[in-house]
């Protein structure tokens, strides 16, 4: 763990307390041991955990620097990426996680009890049904995803979501820069703008990763987003 602690200051000014460590050794060993009966991730060893998981959950902060959000709406969370190791790095931020699988929204339940993490809500249902929620849309500072959808598509789950003012955040692979390039129009149609595209690099990991910054300029037009399944069929 002292590697990951190392790597998370030295890449993206994170500081972890002994407790945060312990929060993230417990949360791994959970996931470790669920892993072998449900299909949770792909990344199945501690190493892969720390790298490909938390030290790429912590990147996000590049994005929001000294200012993470108070709100924070984690989109097809899966087990949890980025939002818990987000959550445990920002106790006092309210987290909401969206995830449509419920094996896996049922294991997010379990760590946030296990870990004893308040201000937390996991929301199993898929994103579009969320962003017509009148609890939900426009409620947000930052909305964030991981490897969910093309960029397109991922403005109309994520930008919804997020208040006039905020910013949406869309963790990416070397397809970074073209997806922006080609998501124009539905960000304007969807009430956004590019702020920044910034590179992001993970010890080990060979392949270009980036954090999409969009900020959100207008308010969504209220048929956004379309109803489950249309923005994948159908990208803007």
């Amino acid at each position: 763990m002292e590697e990951l602690v190392q790597a998370a200051q030295q890449l993206f000014g994170v500081s972890l307390s002994g407790r945060q460590v312990a929060a993230l050794i417990a949360f791994e060993n959970e996931l470790l041991a669920w892993n072998q009966k449900f299909n949770l991730t792909a990344i199945r060893d501690a190493a892969g955990i720390r790298t490909k998981h938390y030290l790429d959950s912590f990147s996000c902060a590049l994005a929001w620097k000294e200012n993470p959000p108070r709100r924070l709406v984690d989109v097809g969370t899966g087990a949890g990426f980025p939002g818990i190791p987000l959550k445990i790095l920002y106790p006092s931020m309210q987290l909401t996680m969206v995830e449509s699988v419920g094996k896996k929204a049922g294991f997010c339940r379990h760590a946030v009890e296990l870990l004893k993490l308040d201000s937390v809500e996991v929301i199993t249902a898929r994103v579009e049904e969320v962003g017509q929620m009148s609890a939900q849309r426009e409620s947000y500072d930052w909305a964030v995803a991981r490897a969910v959808a093309n960029m397109p598509v991922l403005a109309e789950y994520l930008l919804p979501l997020v208040r006039v003012g905020g910013k949406m955040l869309a963790q990416k692979g070397h397809s970074g820069p073209v997806e922006v390039h080609n998501a124009g129009l539905a960000l304007k149609l969807l009430g956004g703008q590019i702020h920044q595209l910034i590179p992001v690099t993970l010890p080990g990991v060979a392949e270009e990763r980036y954090l999409v910054v969009v900020d959100k300029v207008a308010a969504t037009p209220p048929q956004y987003p379309r109803k489950p399944g249309f923005p994948s069929k159908k990208p803007l």
